[in-house]
């Protein structure tokens, strides 16, 4: 049988509940994870809290008065914001920041963005083939699996020139092009080339200066 808690025990322990667990949270967030395939457990943590603040900030703005002009200006601001960022699904109505939830954030990943535009099967698949350097977002090529995508660059996903992924889709669909791949070959290595003359000078010094 336990023995019954001191007064100091029960000082320090008097706003602990130990019939309430949090394990059906747990779970959940183990789900999340699991399903998105979020490798770092504090991106997760990230979205709960901007969707807290977000739903926060809805609740503020909408005890204003309705006719209010900062009310209208401010739910403006804060819908067209989110609509633009792929959280929302329509930016004319405020109840929509309710049902902001780190979901919606982890839905915007690069990954699964990948999956919905069918450049890969599944999530971890596209989280590697990320990593390894194959996908691009307009000009930049993207290797972090928790890039955000907005809805202004959703179609802006794609494989980098240089990635044999690419050229197996080309040969698929017969439409590849031999002199579009040299090319991009070729002006990576120029890149590269200008990149090791930049540092040639500083290399150069340095070894001077140990002779």
């Amino acid at each position: 049988m336990v023995r019954k808690l001191k007064y100091h025990e029960q000082k320090l322990l008097r706003k602990v509940d130990f019939l309430s667990w949090q394990v059906d949270n747990n779970l959940h967030e183990v789900k999340i994870l699991k399903r998105y395939c979020i490798q770092r457990r504090s991106d997760y943590t990230i979205y709960n809290k901007l969707s807290r603040d977000i739903r926060e900030l809805g609740r503020k703005i909408k005890e204003v008065e309705p006719d209010h002009s900062f009310r209208i200006e401010q739910s403006a601001v804060l819908l067209e914001k989110l609509y633009l960022m792929g959280l929302i699904s329509t930016k004319w109505d405020l109840s929509q920041t309710q049902k902001v939830t780190a979901s919606c954030f982890c839905r915007r990943r690069l990954p699964v963005i990948m999956v919905r535009n069918k450049m890969s099967q599944t999530i971890p698949m596209a989280t590697k083939l990320i990593e390894q350097g194959h996908v691009r977002v307009g000009v930049e090529v993207v290797k972090d699996p928790a890039f955000l995508v907005t809805r202004n660059l959703e179609d802006f996903v794609t494989w980098v020139d240089t990635s044999a992924i690419k050229k197996h889709v080309l040969e698929y669909n017969n439409e590849r092009d031999d002199f579009d791949i040299v090319l991009a070959a070729n002006t990576a290595k120029e890149s590269e080339g200008v990149t090791k003359k930049a540092f040639l000078p500083k290399i150069c010094k340095f070894t001077d200066l140990t002779i």
